[in-house]
C-alpha cells in the first residue's frame, strides 16, 4: 500500500466499467470512493430516467459536487477515486481546475461491446438507449491531458494494477500521457 496521496476519476460512457473499476481500485489503494451517480442533483436524475440526455448547464452542478466532495477528501489527507463520465474536455477542465493533479483514467471500448453490457444489465436511470449520446458527447483524452486510455474489456483486476502501477510511485510529476494500454 502506497502513502501517496492520489485523485483519480475513471471516465467513460455508461457501461464503460467506471463503477466497478473506481470501487476495485479504491479498495486497492485505500482510497474514498465516490460515484459520481451519488451526487447527480435530482432534476438530472429525472431527465434521464425520461430517457433526455444531459446538457452543459445540468452537468455543472454534478461536477461542481464532485469537486467540492475531492477537495474535502484531499483536504483530510485521504486519496480519492471517482466514477464520472467526464465525457467532455471542458468537464475534466472544470475538475481539474479544483484539483490540478487529478489523473484520468479513460476506458475505452466501442460502441458494440459497451452496449452489449447495458442491455445486460439495469441501472437506476441511465437506459441503455442513451448510449448513442454518450458516444456522440464524448470528447476522448487528449495528448495535454494527465491520465491515460484503458481497454475497458480487461478485467478489473487487471485494470487495477495498470493504474497503480502508472500512479502509485514516489512522485506523480510526469508528463502528460495518453497512450493506449490494453489489447
Amino acid at each position: 500500500m502506497s502513502t501517496q496521496v492520489v485523485s483519480i476519476v475513471i471516465m467513460g460512457v455508461s457501461g464503460s466499467g467506471k463503477s466497478t473499476v473506481a470501487e476495485k481500485l479504491a479498495n486497492d489503494i485505500h482510497a474514498e470512493y465516490l460515484d459520481g451517480d451519488w451526487v447527480h442533483p435530482r432534476t438530472n436524475v429525472e431527465k434521464m430516467a425520461r430517457g433526455v440526455p444531459l446538457d452543459d448547464n445540468d452537468r455543472e452542478p454534478w461536477l461542481q459536487a464532485i469537486a467540492e466532495h475531492a477537495q474535502r477528501v484531499r483536504s483530510e489527507g485521504r486519496s480519492i477515486v471517482v466514477a464520472c463520465s467526464a465525457l467532455k474536455r471542458s468537464y475534466r477542465t472544470s475538475l481539474r481546475d479544483r484539483l490540478p493533479d487529478l489523473f484520468f483514467v479513460f476506458l475505452d471500448g466501442t460502441f458494440e461491446e459497451i452496449e452489449s453490457r447495458m442491455q445486460a444489465r439495469t441501472h437506476e436511470f441511465m437506459a441503455a438507449s442513451m448510449l448513442t449520446s454518450q458516444f456522440a458527447t464524448l470528447e476522448p483524452l487528449e495528448s495535454d491531458e494527465y491520465g491515460q486510455r484503458i481497454d475497458c474489456t480487461l478485467s478489473p483486476d487487471a485494470i487495477s494494477l495498470l493504474i497503480r502501477t502508472r500512479l502509485i510511485r514516489p512522485t506523480i510529476e510526469e508528463p502528460s500521457d495518453t497512450s493506449e494500454v490494453g489489447p
